[in-house]
């Protein structure tokens, strides 16, 4: 994600914010599975998407390079985020500053990461789910997943299609994720009726599915993002545990929406979790409000 930095005053938010550039070298542009998580393969690309993107905010006559600040994983390697940088200086930025995704989502969920406490931040996106503990304006204890969105829509059409012997697409499958969707039993059960293509007969068919399938479907992958939490929590130093535990856990992104994930997570580790206030835009609005943070942070 990029947020740019206007020439004016220390934060100008513009609408320059570009969900999911995630760099990807050649080594990996085979992988098929990289085609399906909004990435763009090559430096070359999504610096012409950033280029585009600066234009469209400040005009194609702007005298004055912007300063912008790019978002990455937690897991990126130095020699990644090296490439990122060089991709932004290309695209005519004046100044680049490089931030991990759980630090713009924890301020972009209105968290002050400058005070000396411990801050736990789960950032579950489209593609990967971020985890880190973040204290004194930098990340303490950090993990990063292949397992988010994405994964809770395959899972629901691998158990559609074993169960029911139903086949269906992605589309069909985050629809009935957002509407119905559930990882932690509730009272009350809600329906909804799914069409697809019988794997046996060939001819289409209609199911009715209930939550209760939804959270047996996503079992698996749910608790393997609970498992990397517990991790990152087991080394976690104990001044900052006993924060986290007064504090609780923050959500953000768009696969913290999925009902009862806070309850699961609250469940298996026994401490508070809440979703932030915009999710879906934490990530986003904390990149362009970093360099704000940087400035004053530098003072």
């Amino acid at each position: 994600m990029v947020g740019a930095v206007g020439e004016g005053s220390a934060y100008t938010f513009l609408p320059l914010v570009v969900y999911g550039i995630y760099l990807v070298f050649e080594k990996d542009v085979e992988d098929r599975e990289f085609h399906k998580s909004w990435i763009i393969l090559g430096l070359g690309y999504a610096e012409k998407m950033m280029k585009y993107f600066i234009q469209k905010a400040l005009g194609k006559r702007t005298f004055r390079k912007p300063r912008i600040a790019v978002c990455v994983p937690s897991g990126v390697t130095e020699v990644e985020k090296k490439a990122v940088e060089d991709a932004t200086y290309q695209a005519g930025a004046r100044e680049v500053s490089i931030i991990e995704e759980p630090i713009a989502a924890a301020i972009g969920a209105g968290i002050d990461i400058s005070k000396p406490c411990g801050n736990m931040i789960v950032d579950i996106g489209g593609g990967t789910s971020d985890i880190a503990v973040i204290s004194l304006g930098g990340t303490v204890v950090s993990a990063s997943i292949k397992i988010a969105g994405d994964d809770f829509d395959e899972a629901i059409v691998r158990y559609m299609r074993k169960k029911h012997n139903l086949l269906f697409g992605e589309r069909t499958a985050e629809d009935l994720k957002i509407k119905i969707g559930s990882c932690y039993k509730r009272a009350e059960v809600d329906y909804m009726d799914v069409r697809g293509r019988n794997l046996v007969t060939g001819l289409p068919k209609t199911v009715k599915v209930s939550s209760e399938e939804t959270e047996e479907a996503l079992r698996e992958t749910t608790a393997q993002i609970v498992e990397t939490i517990h991790s990152v929590l087991e080394k976690t130093p104990p001044e900052l545990a006993a924060d986290i535990a007064d504090r609780g856990i923050v959500l953000t992104g768009g696969g913290s929406l999925l009902r009862g994930l806070e309850d699961l997570i609250s469940a298996k580790t026994g401490i508070n979790t809440m979703t932030a206030e915009d999710p879906m835009t934490a990530v986003a609005i904390g990149t362009g409000k970093y360099v704000e943070f940087l400035a004053g942070y530098r003072e």
